[in-house]
Parts: structure tokens; C-alpha cells; sequence
């Protein structure tokens, strides 16, 4: 819907924009939706690593500004939520209010992103994909379900320049003194099972935003709006109407 209230989609590290598909359907007849891969993800242009975040929030905001969007909700998972963060310290007339799943202002060390940055190097994307999707997904939804295929699939098979230029963005990236200074409406969300970003990880970060919440997202990993999608809509929703963002009714 072109002139509804907009909603922007930022996904996670070895994902695309098709982890939103769920939750996007259910928010999509009150909102105007934006999903988008970012550099070196999806169908986005791979350019040589490594990266900066900069690099990744002057990208959306560019997006934004091409596409005319002011002021919108931008909800971010994990290294997307780290770019949500940056946007709205960066451009602040861009982002209206924040949606921040599985993610923190600083997430990892410089050693453990050193350290996958190298194991991507020697074995390629599929020789962590085991432990990744272990942190992404819960054991009841990797187990017999055909679903899962495909996000396997969807990790491996990202373009390694991006993946590991991304890992470089995050390594470096500590965004703890703009996060604390964010004056806007923000919720916190983890998955109760989340092994990449801990839910004790996001709700400390929830706790150094003026006013921010927290909620936690039962029987969801990491990418909590694949598993939990209806739970994630709800809480979006909820908050948005909260704000007095309610969306177009139709």
C-alpha cells in the first residue's frame, strides 16, 4: 500500500529479505511494506569485503531516500538490527521508531568474528552452517521439517565475499554510546532459545534505550519471524499501535 505508514525489514547476516515473508504478509493490509537485501546478500550487488557498517547504513538510507520513505519504522534482526541502530543515530529524520529483534548494540569480540571469518575462508559457508542454524532455529523446527531445507540452503549459499565482509562490519562495529542516546519509541524482542544473540544480550540492550521494551518471543532461536511469525506480527502491531502508528485499516 503506497500511502500507508511504512515498515522497513532489515535482515540478518547469511540471510535475504524472504526471512520477512511471514510476518510482512501479516502486517502488509495495514502498512506499507519494505524488505531489501542488504550489500552482499541476496540479489543485492556483492562488492569486495570487507565492510564497514557506515557502509551498510548509507546504503538503506539511501534506499530510503530513493524511494521517498520519511520516518518510518525500521525493524532490524541481528546484524540488520545493528544497521537499524546506525540509521537512527546517522539519519534520524529516516526512522521514525524501532523494531530491534536479536541483536545489540556490539554483538560478538574482534576474536570470535576473526575466527569465522577464518573458518569461512578455509571451509566456505557450509562448514559452519551446522552451529549457525543450531543458534538460529530450535530443535523442533530443524528436525523433519521441509522448511528448514530451505534456510540451510539460503545460508549456504550466500555470496562469501558479502558474508564475510559483513562479519568484518560487525566485528568493528560498537554501537553502545548512540544506542543509549536514541530519543525515540523502541522494542527489544528475542527468541527464548536464541543461541546467536542471548536474550539476556537484547534485553540488556532494551535497558540502556530511554523507555525501550522487551519482549521475549516463546519457543523462537535467532530468526524468530520464520519461526514465531504470528507472535512477532502481534507484538509489531502491538507496539505500533501503542505509538499511535496504528497502520491503514482495511
Amino acid at each position: 500500500m503506497a500511502e500507508g505508514p511504512a515498515l522497513v525489514f532489515a535482515n540478518a547476516l547469511g540471510t535475504d529479505l524472504r526471512i520477512w515473508d511471514d510476518v510482512a504478509a501479516r502486517l502488509a493490509p495495514a502498512y506499507r511494506i519494505l524488505r531489501y537485501d542488504k550489500r552482499g546478500h541476496g540479489l543485492s550487488e556483492t562488492t569486495p569485503a570487507p565492510y564497514s557498517l557506515s557502509d551498510h547504513v548509507g546504503d538503506l538510507a539511501a534506499l530510503l531516500d530513493a524511494c521517498g520513505i520519511a520516518r518510518a519504522v525500521v525493524v532490524g534482526l541481528s546484524a540488520g538490527g545493528m544497521v537499524a541502530q546506525g540509521l537512527a543515530a546517522a539519519r534520524p529524520d529516516l526512522v521514525k521508531d524501532l523494531v530491534l529483534a536479536g541483536t545489540a548494540p556490539r554483538i560478538g569480540t574482534e576474536a570470535s568474528w576473526n575466527a569465522r571469518i577464518a573458518a569461512v575462508a578455509e571451509h566456505g559457508i557450509a562448514g559452519i552452517a551446522e552451529t549457525v542454524l543450531k543458534g538460529w532455529f530450535t530443535p523442533r523446527f530443524r528436525d523433519g521439517n521441509p522448511d528448514f531445507v530451505g534456510y540451510r540452503a539460503m545460508l549456504e549459499r550466500s555470496p562469501v565475499e558479502g558474508y564475510v565482509g559483513t562479519a568484518a562490519a560487525l566485528r568493528d562495529a560498537d554501537l553502545t554510546q548512540s544506542t543509549r542516546a536514541l530519543a525515540m519509541p523502541v522494542i527489544a524482542l528475542a527468541g527464548d532459545a536464541d543461541g546467536s544473540t542471548s536474550p539476556d544480550l537484547v534485553r540488556a540492550m532494551a535497558a540502556i534505550v530511554p523507555g525501550a521494551d522487551f519482549r521475549l518471543i516463546a519457543d523462537a532461536g535467532h530468526i524468530c519471524c520464520v519461526e514465531q511469525p504470528d507472535e512477532v506480527a502481534g507484538v509489531i502491531r502491538g507496539f505500533l499501535t501503542e505509538i499511535g502508528y496504528a497502520g491503514r485499516m482495511t
